[in-house]
């Protein structure tokens, strides 16, 4: 064994003792794991998949990655996934345990009602007032439109409360609760990520240091054609992630120049399989001519288009390097491997898409155009922010007016609003329903006022070449696949259809790797619990 490996050993060695030595208490309970306890543990969000896309490959790819996993595996078919569902709180959801109610995150695209704009001025400055559009996405990045894996600080938003309004609000101390990488790399462990935006940071938790190494590099990267309108494009922009991954179960940083030791809680997401079911037709001219989404065969039965098709195989091959580099390191049967993703898209039937402006204004049409301009109508300058892509959330600057904005909303039609008011399961979430369910706008800063529920195959966009999105309650947008998979397990080739939550995965890492999940701030507010080995057991 040379030197760098014998490095390698010892510091996983390292990481493996100091876990292992704090066993905390759960409930007062030591934590029993029948499983065994892990060394590592690799978490993989392929963004999009839904529980069918994952039954569908396993069953007509028999020798594939993915296959293999699920034969040493758990496969939880009932799984959901946040709501809303989108990146921001479903990627929070299986590190933190918690949903919006105890995340604060709601959308990557979203409104506080006590921080200021990027642009406000210090206090006293009048300008420095409460109410920003918050958005943690490609628009912070130092260079736009490039690889960039870095922030600019000037486009982050502004604390009124902290220090005359000067302080800027990083990412991560945007989420109320902690995550399971600061919980392991307390615990001795190494941390690892790597995903879409440079604002990922967001995982270093709110005491900014959750994580050890973090790849972030910028998805909207545009040469001629932006990476997301190209199937092929996004591929390979997923292949410069699979190789930090790679590099990192070599024992390595992602760079692979520095040998630090392969992590105990690492991962990436990623995003072909998402393009390849919200994009119409490849964009890119040099590359193969394929279409995005499902096809709905005679029968009524949905199967993969060539986009898509294509971009499962990608992934699944993908997911076949990280195995054989965790079975060459001699890591694979002390790895649990978790597969499943942040969100799914709808729709997945072609036949029930309908497009809608979210925004539209017509002066030369009688009556309000969009969801928008009817909030508007209601009061002028009443509409803070609306996030629209399958489940709409309206921020109002003065929620005295929410009640009119409903009844508005109501009375507005389906071609306006995408929603139906009389439908069973759809229409407009607000009031106390919402605050059941996650809490009051008029106490809590991030809670949208209002979310409706459209009919389901209603994607808010203009863009002719978007067939699905997500964002909404429906199943499409939040059955998503949910595998555990080691050759370690107790029960492996298992199929679960009790209904679980992918926030649970916070729980399962932790069990994984030994801890208990007492020190996950979001169970006091939503107590959780690690995924089940069987139907009807924890």
């Amino acid at each position: 064994m040379n030197r760098r490996m014998v490095k390698i050993a010892l510091s996983t060695l390292a990481c493996v003792v100091g876990l292992a030595a704090i066993l905390v208490a759960d409930g007062g309970q030591i934590v029993t794991q029948t499983d065994g306890v892990f060394a590592h543990v690799l978490l993989l969000s392929v963004d999009g998949l839904h529980a069918s896309d994952l039954a569908g490959f396993v069953a007509t790819h028999p020798t594939s990655a993915l296959a293999q996993l699920s034969a040493t595996g758990r496969t939880y078919t009932n799984a959901s996934a946040t709501k809303p569902s989108d990146s921001f709180p479903g990627m929070l959801a299986m590190v933190t345990g918690g949903t919006p109610r105890s995340t604060g995150v709601y959308y990557d695209d979203g409104y506080d009602r006590l921080l200021a704009p990027s642009t406000a001025l210090p206090a006293p400055d009048p300008i420095c007032v409460p109410g920003a559009h918050v958005v943690w996405k490609q628009n912070l990045d130092v260079l736009p439109f490039s690889f960039t894996t870095t922030i600019d600080p000037l486009k982050l938003p502004l604390d009124p409360a902290a220090d005359g309004c000067i302080a800027r609000v990083f990412p991560h101390r945007f989420p109320r609760v902690n995550n399971v990488f600061e919980l392991v790399k307390a615990a001795g462990g190494r941390t690892a990520w790597s995903d879409k935006h440079p604002s990922y940071e967001f995982l270093n938790g709110p005491s900014g240091t959750g994580l050890d190494d973090l790849y972030a590099p910028e998805i909207t990267a545009a040469s001629g054609v932006a990476t997301t309108n190209s199937f092929a494009l996004t591929m390979a922009y997923d292949d410069m992630k699979v190789a930090a991954i790679v590099n990192e179960i070599n024992g390595f940083d992602h760079t692979g120049t520095t040998v630090v030791g392969t992590p105990a809680v690492f991962g990436m997401n990623f995003q072909a399989v998402s393009v390849g079911q919200k994009l119409k037709a490849e964009q890119l001219l040099t590359a193969p001519l394929l279409v995005g989404g499902y096809v709905k065969n005679l029968d009524g039965t949905l199967t993969p288009s060539s986009g898509l098709q294509a971009t499962l195989d990608h992934t699944d091959q993908s997911i076949g390097l990280m195995v054989d580099a965790l079975r060459a390191q001699g890591l694979l049967g002390s790895t649990l491997i978790i597969i499943s993703a942040k969100h799914g898209n709808s729709p997945m039937d072609p036949s029930t898409l309908v497009r809608v402006d979210p925004a539209r204004v017509d002066p030369l049409t009688p009556g309000p155009d969009s969801i928008a301009d009817v909030v508007q109508s209601v009061q002028p300058g009443l509409l803070a922010q609306l996030s629209a892509d399958t489940g709409p959330l309206i921020w109002l600057r003065d929620a005295s007016r929410t009640v009119d904005v409903v009844t508005a909303l109501k009375a507005a039609g389906t071609s306006v609003t995408g929603i139906d008011p009389n439908a069973p399961g759809q229409g407009v979430l607000w009031g106390a329903d919402l605050a059941a369910l996650y809490a009051d706008p008029l106490t809590d800063s991030r809670v949208p006022d209002i979310i409706l529920i459209p009919v389901a195959g209603t994607v808010y966009t203009t863009s002719k070449t978007k067939i699905a999105d997500h964002g909404g309650f429906g199943d499409d947008d939040v059955n998503v696949a949910l595998l555990i998979s080691s050759p370690s397990l107790a029960t492996p080739r298992t199929t679960i259809t009790d209904p679980v939550e992918t926030r649970q995965i916070a729980c399962t890492i932790l069990h994984a790797l030994g801890m208990g999940c007492i020190g996950l701030e979001s169970e006091q507010i939503e107590p959780s619990t690690f995924l089940q080995k069987k139907d009807g057991k924890k």
